[in-house]
């Protein structure tokens, strides 16, 4: 019975580790948008609130808060690469925006 408990709580834990946000976007090509100047302007405007937003980054926004949070645990890789992308690309090109 022993070995129930330990069996059911491990399969407990590895179904908590594979849990990501949707994959949907995953292959939005990033490096790409944000070599674009006015691509990575409204971008940036979407997840500033001060422009408006297109479905693929709409969908990153609403996990960005919890992502923040959360070091990005629930990302998958290619989500790590088009964030961290982006906020390298903010830093870099548009400063005013990043801070």
């Amino acid at each position: 019975m022993k070995y129930l408990y330990v069996l059911s709580f491990l399969l407990a834990l590895a179904a908590a580790d594979t849990e990501t946000y949707s994959t949907e976007n995953d292959n939005f090509d990033i490096d790409t948008a944000v070599a674009d100047n006015n691509t990575l302007q409204a971008m940036a405007g979407c997840v500033l609130d001060t422009g408006d937003c297109d479905a693929v980054i709409a969908d990153f926004k609403k996990d960005i808060p919890e992502a923040t949070q959360t070091a990005c645990a629930k990302c998958t890789q290619s989500q790590k690469h088009i964030f961290h992308t982006f906020l390298e690309s903010l830093k870099n090109k548009r400063p005013a925006d990043y801070t």
